[in-house]
């Protein structure tokens, strides 16, 4: 039986609690169990770490067997995100999967502007949150309810952090920028506010999380060839040294949460 936290790279496109089920669907099929809809749940519980944006790709979390009761302390976890920002347009999801909301010219803004107003975006922060998100209004997610045209208002500002934030390459109208925040923050949002700044508008074109607590892309994250048992029995081992190895510097992270850690197991 299969118990503790791995990693998988989510591929661009499906949502993270689709990623989670096909996931599912997978280990008990090579298990030989036969289950429909809600019974799965009772017999593999899964959950992940934190939701990762469909047209994001990357490190997702996952628990499995009593590891989704660790999730917790993931959701609240530092995180590394690699995203590219254009310059000029502005979409009503802050990425480039939505509509066209704003354009602006941005021939003005040179790379030291740039890299001036990243230091406003650095440290404890205040942060709106994307309109559509995973964050709920009376049980339902915004992003549902703004889908079914419902209006939607937004969430207030809320304090998150930024422990670093540099910028990687700078080839206009493109942008790309590494950055490493704690829980409840929002890289969109943060490219959108950084559009505002520089007197122009800015939306994410593709964003990639390349680390969640000590779990990094390069070295730990399976790819969907791997979603195996034995391979997932592998990184369970691997990943149980990996959390005993994590730096005691890292706990001081949970002191902004963002949001109450709600594992994610589908209903």
């Amino acid at each position: 039986s299969l118990s503790g936290l791995f990693a998988v790279c989510k591929p661009k496109g499906p949502t993270s609690a689709a990623v989670l089920n096909l996931l599912k669907e997978r280990l008990l099929a090579e298990a030989g169990v036969q289950t429909k809809g809600n019974k799965r749940n009772q017999v593999l519980k899964i959950g992940h770490g934190g939701t990762l944006d469909s047209a994001a790709t990357g490190v997702l979390v996952v628990g499995i067997g009593k590891g989704t009761k660790m999730l917790g302390t993931m959701l609240a976890g530092s995180k590394k995100y690699t995203a590219i920002g254009l310059l000029g347009k502005a979409t009503d999801t802050l990425d480039a999967t939505g509509k066209v909301t704003e354009e602006k010219p941005y021939d003005q803004v040179t790379k030291g502007d740039l890299e001036n107003v990243l230091q406003k975006f650095t440290g404890d922060i205040m942060q709106v949150p994307p309109l559509y998100s995973a964050l709920k209004k009376d049980g339902e997610r915004l992003s549902t309810l703004m889908k079914r045209g419902e209006a939607v208002e937004a969430k207030p500002a809320r304090p998150v952090r930024v422990y670093s934030l540099s910028l990687q390459q700078f080839q206009p109208p493109l942008f790309t920028l590494d950055v490493e925040c704690g829980g409840g923050f929002y890289v969109r949002s943060l490219v959108n506010d950084i559009g505002k700044e520089l007197s122009t508008c800015a939306s994410v074109q593709e964003l990639t999380r390349t680390k969640q607590g000590p779990f990094t892309l390069e070295e730990h994250a399976l790819h969907e060839d791997k979603w195996t048992i034995d391979e997932i029995a592998q990184s369970l081992e691997n990943c149980t040294a990996l959390l005993l190895g994590e730096p005691a510097r890292k706990k001081l992270k949970t002191e902004h949460p963002g949001e109450t850690a709600v594992i994610c197991e589908d209903k």
